[in-house]
Formats: structure tokens, C-alpha cells, sequence
């Protein structure tokens, strides 16, 4: 007699494995009953928290959007920093993380981001005019291409002393009396001629010195005229552009970070160490008071600050580093991911989308 008691079994597994699928379901989390957490932190304008406590900016703004159309319940949670923020996700404390997440590879090792829905990169802030520095005037007269320069005049001088002493010394005692003697005449001639200084009844006096040294001196008029130029050139477009102009420069000043960003990771992967800042504003401050050259920071953010306190006193630089894009961030192998991406792609498709970056940045 075949029991009956184990075909039940496995015929009530069977048609309960359906039901259990569908229970997890992706589409259908949250639950209706479940309010989600959602971290986040300040980041103007991604992120911003009023004196009443309510939250605003870019990320908030998106964020609400999505929940108001899916019906989810939500509170949101602070944080102070970055690494709190993603410790939080990481550990599944919070549900998402909305502020101003950059996508970068180690983060994408330990939580998964949904589709991108800005893309932005570092930007550069400098001290904008202030009182006159020697920085910049120090740098050109040590660069490379100033000593090559030097170099190059001092070796026309030298040339043309040794010619001048060859067509001379047999014929002009002001250049004879020994090799040392007349050559060193001889040498100093062609600088005090250089120079255009008055050289009296001392120099050569043979035609074939004679004849050197007029081509010498015209010669000599037109290459301290380049090189004068040059030197003038390079100072005043230091002085008007500042010490920084492009990222290379940054290798040879003082270069604040904030600390656990994307902007500290990029500057020590380029073999720069920044001087390291709690907040973007605590950096710009000390930028403002001279104790650092430049601030590398999220360029959106950084130009947040600077036009909300620092526009008279900081400048932000054209040059963008290292381009990045900025998503929302949840749990590994979250049901949400898809959910989110799929809604975030719709809502920044849309003419929604562009009003709300004008309001906030003042450009779509």
C-alpha cells in the first residue's frame, strides 16, 4: 500500500514554490509596510538640509520623485562623512544612499550603484587676485626654460670672446698677455657689449674683430630683446593666471582634499600628498588665508561653495580632473537596484530633469 502522507508532501511544495518565488519578487519590494531607510549627508547641491530640517538639492529632489511615484515610505538618515555613508550601504543600515556617491571601482567591489544621473568630474579652486606674490615670479626665474636661456646667452658670449681673442691678441694688447689674460679681456668685452654698456676706447681693432664684433652687438640687441620678452611674457601670465593653471601645476604647490573623497584618492594616485580638510569649506578657507595654493574637490559642489561664500576671494578653474559620474547607492544584490536604475533613467530623460539642474547649478 503505496502512503499518502509523502505524495502530499511534495505535493504541497510544489504548489507553494510558485507562491514563495513570487514573495520574492523584486517588483514587489518594499513592502507596503516597510518604511526604508535612506542615507545621506551634506552636499550642496546634492544635498542640503535646511534650518528646519528638511531636506533639498539635486539627489533629494530625484529621490523624491521616484518614492512619491512607487509609493514608498522613507526617513532619511545623516551621516557625516563619505566613509559613513558607505559603511552604512555596505552593511545594509541603510536601504539607499542619496547624496553625491561618485561610481569608482572599489566602491563597485562592496555595493552596487544604480544607473548614473549626473556626470561631472574634480575641479580646481585657486585664491582669486590678493596682494602681490613673489610664487610666481620665483617660479619663472627657476624654470627650465629660463636657465636654458641663461645658458644659451652665456655661450653666444663666450663664442664670440673666443673669436674676438683669436683675431686679436697678435694685434691689440688690451686682449694680449697671456691666454688667461686675453681671453678673460676678451670674454668681458663681449658681456659689457651685450649688455650695451659703454665700453670706451677698449675693444677690437683689427677689421676682422671689428667686423665680429659689429655683428656681435646687433646680434646681441636682438637676443636680450627675445629673451626680455620672454622673461615678461612668462611673469605676467603667471600673475594674471596664478601659480596653478592646469593639473600639472598642481605637483609643485600646496593642494588641499577634503579627506575620504574621490579628489584625495585621484591627487595620491598622481604621486600628489594634499593637505587634508574635514569640509570643502574648511579648505577653502584656508585657500582664502594663503595657507594652501589650490582645492581639489567635485567640481558641482566645489563651485557651490564658491558662489555661496568665497566669490570675491576664490576662483574656480576651467580644468577639469578626472571625469566621474554620480549614482545612487544600495546593498549588494539589491532588489531596489533595478527598480531605482529603471526609474532614475526616466526621471533624468525627462524635461523635469533639466529644470531641476538649472535651479540648483544655473546650467543644464
Amino acid at each position: 500500500m503505496v502512503s499518502v502522507r509523502p505524495i502530499f508532501i511534495v505535493t504541497a511544495l510544489f504548489l507553494c514554490g510558485p507562491c514563495h518565488a513570487q514573495s520574492a519578487d523584486p517588483a514587489l519590494f518594499p513592502r507596503p509596510d516597510r518604511e526604508l531607510v535612506i542615507g545621506t549627508k551634506e552636499a550642496p547641491p546634492f544635498a542640503m538640509k535646511g534650518s528646519d530640517g528638511a531636506w533639498q538639492g539635486i539627489s533629494i529632489e530625484l529621490w523624491r520623485r521616484i518614492a512619491d511615484e512607487k509609493k514608498w515610505r522613507y526617513r532619511f538618515v545623516e551621516v557625516q562623512t563619505v566613509p559613513e555613508l558607505i559603511d552604512g550601504v555596505t552593511t545594509s543600515k541603510f536601504d539607499v544612499a542619496v547624496a553625491a556617491l561618485t561610481i569608482t571601482p572599489a566602491r563597485e567591489r562592496v555595493l552596487d550603484f544604480t544607473a548614473s544621473f549626473f556626470s561631472t568630474g574634480l575641479g580646481i579652486a585657486v585664491a582669486a587676485g590678493g596682494p602681490p606674490s613673489w610664487r610666481p615670479v620665483m617660479t619663472a626665474l627657476t624654470s627650465f626654460s629660463f636657465v636654458q636661456a641663461v645658458l644659451a646667452l652665456i655661450g653666444l658670449a663666450l663664442a664670440v670672446g673666443l673669436i674676438v681673442w683669436l683675431l686679436e691678441r697678435r694685434h691689440n694688447e688690451d686682449f694680449g698677455g697671456g691666454v688667461a689674460r686675453g681671453l678673460s679681456s676678451s670674454v668681458w668685452w663681449t658681456t659689457v657689449a651685450m649688455t650695451q654698456r659703454g665700453i670706451g676706447n677698449f675693444g677690437p681693432r683689427t677689421m676682422p674683430g671689428r667686423a665680429v664684433a659689429m655683428l656681435w652687438m646687433v646680434g646681441s640687441i636682438i637676443a636680450i630683446a627675445v629673451f626680455t620678452a620672454g622673461i615678461t611674457s612668462a611673469l605676467t601670465v603667471r600673475q594674471l593666471q596664478g601659480t596653478v593653471r592646469e593639473i600639472a601645476d598642481l605637483s609643485a604647490v600646496r593642494v588641499g582634499a577634503v579627506t575620504g573623497t574621490t579628489a584625495e584618492d585621484v591627487l595620491r594616485r598622481l604621486r600628489i600628498r594634499p593637505v587634508t580638510f574635514a569640509t570643502p569649506k574648511d579648505a577653502l578657507l584656508a585657500l582664502r588665508a594663503g595657507n594652501i595654493d589650490a582645492v581639489v574637490y567635485d567640481r558641482p559642489l566645489l563651485a557651490w561653495f564658491v558662489r555661496q561664500d568665497f566669490q570675491s576671494s576664490v576662483q574656480l578653474l576651467d580644468t577639469i580632473v578626472d571625469f566621474q559620474n554620480y549614482a545612487f547607492a544600495v546593498p549588494l544584490n539589491s532588489p531596489l537596484r533595478k527598480q531605482l536604475g529603471v526609474a532614475v533613467l526616466d526621471a533624468t530623460e525627462s524635461p523635469w530633469w533639466g529644470e531641476t539642474i538649472f535651479r540648483y547649478t544655473g546650467s543644464k
